[in-house]
């Protein structure tokens, strides 16, 4: 798949909805994102970005309100590794997106935006995209 790869959300997202994006992380990659877009217009706000960085070793986690960025979380640790695979679920919870690495529970971030409000998932940066699920 390519990258950015942007996925329409028409009916929003409920309490229950998962988000499962399979990849690679590239050798020399630096970061790459997944961000639940309110709007497929350039400059909408995110409901969530999700932005594993690798030349930083942390994953941030925040959005995108008004033109500006949240307060950033960070999960503890990073769980990507450069030159492997990865499967990452983010499932809507009653209060938040909770992130899933593999088989651990990595991060719950706590709803700023409605989830009702997504409109588009949109991955891009430094991966070989696999594979986009949305069940």
């Amino acid at each position: 798949m390519n990258v950015p790869h942007k996925t329409s959300l028409p009916e929003g997202i409920r309490v229950g909805t998962v988000l499962r994006i399979r990849g690679v992380v590239p050798d020399k990659a630096g970061r790459f994102y997944v961000n639940l877009l309110c709007s497929e217009e350039p400059g909408g706000e995110a409901a969530l970005h999700f932005n594993p960085r690798l030349d930083e070793s942390t994953v941030v986690f925040n959005t995108l309100e008004r033109g500006a960025w949240g307060q950033e979380e960070r999960g503890s640790g990073i769980p990507f590794q450069r030159g492997q695979p990865f499967d990452v679920l983010l499932i809507a919870t009653e209060e938040g997106f909770k992130a899933v690495v593999g088989d651990s529970e990595y991060h719950h971030f706590r709803y700023r935006i409605p989830p009702a409000r997504v409109r588009a998932l949109e991955v891009g940066g430094d991966l070989q995209l696999e594979l986009v699920k949305i069940f």
